[in-house]
């Protein structure tokens, strides 16, 4: 069992939580996302290995390279396939005016059928976190269990550090910046941290006309914020999954505070939670801590 289990109090929601209802219209073309597949070291015809692969979800402005090595340690130390996807608007994957928790997880439902998937895991990081539970709600019975990397099941607002981002990103691309070095320098002007700015760049690419532009669709995501701050389901009476669920928290992050557990359980009602020293970007910023979490979490579901 993992050493920090949430004991949790199955209290009443707010009212701001429950007040609106939604109605989920249904995608009519979901979009097939691209992916890398990262396969155990030995192939085996291990029932667990064919039968029980992991989707790894990445985080906004992000794409399947930000957890490469991650995936290759979780397919390693768990001997399943892991496919590491970009999210429509993302990576390598096509884009859409549409960018929505419910579109998101439409498009991993159909990727889950696409690929003939059995039960898979989803692991997802902040919006692939909230990906990952509206799937999860939405469609029970295509997973097995969910790992919710810092975000929770609520309203909340975004940092305004996304928005920043937005705003740094459309300076460089009206600078016509011909090295990345120049961009790194406007980028500077709006976030002083050096790895954050490094994971920003990897969406940069060279044009044609030997400028630089971001891969990412500015204008859609940045009128898709609101929404990302959202979260479609309201009312866990309605909604529920009842498979194991493993929210890791950043001890440094606001994003799952503790006033969030109850109607976490509500709708996870057999959740764990466990606390790594770490800010949003748990991954990159404690990946051993990280590591050890899901593997002794998904090692118990065996």
């Amino acid at each position: 069992m993992l050493a920090s289990i949430a004991r949790i109090r199955l209290g009443q929601t707010s009212p701001c939580q429950l007040h609106r209802s939604f109605t989920f219209a249904p995608v009519s073309n979901y979009v097939k996302l691209a992916y890398d597949l990262h396969k155990p070291a030995k192939d085996t015809d291990d029932a667990s290995t064919r039968n029980a692969p992991i989707i790894f979800i990445h985080g906004l402005f992000g794409s399947k390279k930000n957890n490469r090595s991650m995936s290759k340690v979780l397919a390693r130390d768990l001997k399943r396939s892991v496919y590491a996807v970009d999210l429509r608007n993302h990576g390598d994957s096509a884009h859409d005016s549409r960018h929505d928790y419910t579109a998101l997880a439409e498009d991993v439902e159909g990727f889950i059928d696409e690929h003939g998937l059995e039960k898979p895991t989803l692991i997802g990081h902040s919006m692939g976190a909230k990906t990952a539970m509206t799937v999860a709600l939405r469609s029970p019975h295509k997973i097995a269990n969910l790992v919710s990397i810092d975000n929770a099941p609520v309203d909340a607002a975004l940092k305004s550090d996304f928005a920043k981002y937005v705003q740094a990103m459309k300076r460089v691309e009206e600078a016509g910046v011909k090295r990345q070095s120049e961009a790194d320098e406007i980028l500077k002007e709006y976030e002083e941290s050096l790895p954050i700015r490094q994971f920003l760049l990897t969406n940069l690419l060279r044009t044609p006309a030997n400028t630089h532009r971001f891969r990412i669709p500015l204008r859609h995501l940045a009128a898709a914020l609101p929404a990302m701050a959202d979260f479609p389901f309201r009312d866990p009476d309605a909604a529920r999954f009842e498979g194991p669920a493993l929210f890791v928290r950043g001890t440094k992050s606001h994003y799952v505070p503790d006033e969030t557990l109850p109607i976490i359980g509500r709708f996870f009602p057999r959740f764990r939670v466990v606390d790594i020293e770490a800010g949003h970007w748990v991954v990159s910023e404690a990946p051993e801590e990280f590591r050890k979490a899901v593997v002794e979490f998904l090692q118990d579901k065996d």
